[in-house]
């Protein structure tokens, strides 16, 4: 997914606005992980957003995003956001993430997801590594609820 940058998608300083690319990189990771199961999919989570560098107004930026992990009704996608200054043809890496979906049917049940074919060694070892950050995710899902108390006092837990 290939993307121009904007006067509308900018911000005071005229590079994308963080929302915008955000919006860019869900939609990117939706269609690669409902490409994997061949189901609607929801996001469930957004992890490691990591901002590396500016995208500039005329600039173009490149998603690229692939399934890393499928569980049982759940799969983790990464995402790379290359910057390219289409006028010189300089590329950085701008953003990077990882997101969760989950396949849901039409009355919001979850879904079981096909098991990743994990062929190359790079491939396993990205999925060991997704099933620690899973593992972590669904720890602190139970455990890091203080947070929320502070910016809405009163909140049930």
């Amino acid at each position: 997914m290939t993307q121009m940058i904007l006067p509308s998608d900018a911000n005071a300083v005229n590079t994308a606005f963080g929302g915008k690319v955000m919006e860019w990189i869900d939609i990117c990771c939706a269609v690669a992980a409902q490409r994997h199961c061949r189901q609607v999919v929801v996001t469930v989570s957004m992890d490691d957003l990591h901002f590396h560098a500016p995208i500039k107004v005329g600039w173009t930026a490149t998603l690229h995003s692939r399934v890393i992990a499928a569980f049982r009704t759940s799969m983790e996608v990464g995402v790379t956001v290359t910057a390219e200054n289409p006028l010189t043809g300089e590329k950085h890496m701008a953003t990077s993430a990882l997101l969760t979906f989950v396949a849901v049917a039409p009355n919001g049940q979850r879904l079981p997801v096909p098991p990743l074919k994990l062929e190359t060694d790079a491939e396993r070892a990205a999925f060991r590594e997704a099933e620690q950050r899973r593992q972590e995710r669904l720890s602190r899902k139970q455990t890091s609820l203080a947070w929320q108390k502070v910016i809405r006092p009163g909140a049930g837990g």
